[in-house]
């Protein structure tokens, strides 16, 4: 298991577009679906990964907690599923109905959109502004699956409540660490390694 830590693509990054199949309904989601929201967390997450299934709870607690706010969320996964067939797109759906994600999870076969999030590691977290401006790049907390921290998703809330409300963001921000995204062979990004 390759331990990667994310990129922290710099604050105030525009959120890069994409359209991709949400595993469950089929819809093609894009940033366009998230227009009337005032943020918007992106999450790149897996089925098999041992940090995401760590968390997958409080993932599923997020989106049940913010459902009828003003956040946008959705989550992609990029794994190489001829390498890891447990994160295709069925497997996913079959994850998303089992802990009630109320979120669009999306598969990106191409894997260019998490290239062009810098997205290293899963899970790993993306907040926008209204603007879709990046104001939070990084951990959900302390926890991990080697520790005996309890999963609150402190850090992340604590950020999105901020934007919510309109506050700035603390700039100072722990990366995420999780498994590395596994790339198909040679494509690979230059920020891989």
């Amino acid at each position: 298991m390759a331990r990667t830590e994310s990129t922290m693509l710099a604050l105030g990054t525009l959120a890069p577009d994409f359209q991709l199949p949400d595993v469950v309904s089929g819809q093609i989601i894009s940033l366009e679906s998230f227009t009337q929201k005032r943020a918007l967390l992106v999450m790149f997450i897996c089925k098999h990964c041992p940090f995401v299934i760590h968390v997958q709870n409080q993932l599923s607690s997020l989106g049940q907690d913010y459902q009828n706010t003003d956040l946008g969320i959705v989550a992609i996964s990029a794994n190489d599923t001829v390498k890891y067939p447990e994160d295709s797109p069925e497997y996913l759906k079959q994850m998303a109905q089992k802990l009630g994600f109320t979120f669009p999870v999306c598969y990106d076969e191409s894997q260019e959109i998490a290239k062009t999030y810098t997205a290293a590691c899963t899970p790993d977290f993306f907040l926008f502004d209204g603007d879709r401006r990046l104001v939070y790049r990084g951990q959900l907390d302390d926890s991990r699956p080697s520790t005996n921290i309890p999963v609150t998703g402190t850090d992340l809330r604590k950020a999105i409540d901020a934007t919510l409300a309109g506050q700035p963001v603390a700039p100072e921000q722990k990366p995420s660490l999780g498994c590395n995204i596994k790339w198909k062979p040679g494509n690979e990004p230059s920020y891989y390694g």
